[in-house]
């Protein structure tokens, strides 16, 4: 895989050259609470992490994307899937669109109908999943406007500064997202 084109974005895996980026972004402190992290990381850590990044994704059981504006080849965030289980067919999607001038664009969408078209068609999975904050109402509507449907809510699941969130599970399955493409 070189790159997974979209209508306004390409997908491409993370190369050496990323590891500014890549330090600013994971860094970034105000988007700690949506994933797992609590301290920063280390330029040697990141370099470390960049060495093994490509590793196919039946070993490493991830696989993290650069999303990139089609027409400039600007990185304006990365999309991920985590958690990937060949025997079950499922994996994890995580999105990160970094700055504020790239968002409510329609390139989220356009990376994730991308990811999810790749999930479907070349990895062959049969579900996608992910787990989003009560408050983030813009991934909400992201993932509801490609056919994920909350199938759960983990009540006070994130400890947040202004207290306990609940946590929103949704899924996607293949024949849904088939069935809004055809």
């Amino acid at each position: 895989m070189s790159r997974l084109i979209g209508q306004q974005i390409e997908l491409r895996a993370l190369e050496p050259e990323d590891l500014s980026i890549l330090y600013q972004w994971e860094n970034n402190e105000s988007i700690w609470q949506l994933g797992q992290t609590l301290k920063p990381f280390s330029k040697n850590t990141l370099s470390e992490y960049l060495a093994v990044a490509n590793l196919d994704i039946h070993t490493a059981k991830q696989l993290r994307l650069v999303i990139e504006l089609r027409q400039t080849h600007h990185p304006i965030g990365f999309i991920d899937l985590y958690d990937y289980d060949p025997h079950h067919q499922r994996a994890g999607v995580g999105i990160l669109i970094a700055e504020s001038q790239w968002k409510e664009k329609g390139l989220g969408k356009d990376a994730l109908y991308t990811l999810c078209s790749y999930a479907f068609g070349t990895l062959l999975l049969n579900q996608l999943f992910c787990s989003i904050q009560a408050d983030n109402t813009a991934s909400i509507s992201l993932f509801d406007s490609l056919g994920f449907k909350q199938t759960g809510t983990r009540i006070q699941w994130t400890r947040t500064d202004q207290g306990y969130q609940d946590e929103h599970f949704y899924q996607l399955f293949k024949s849904a997202f088939a069935d809004r493409v055809s």
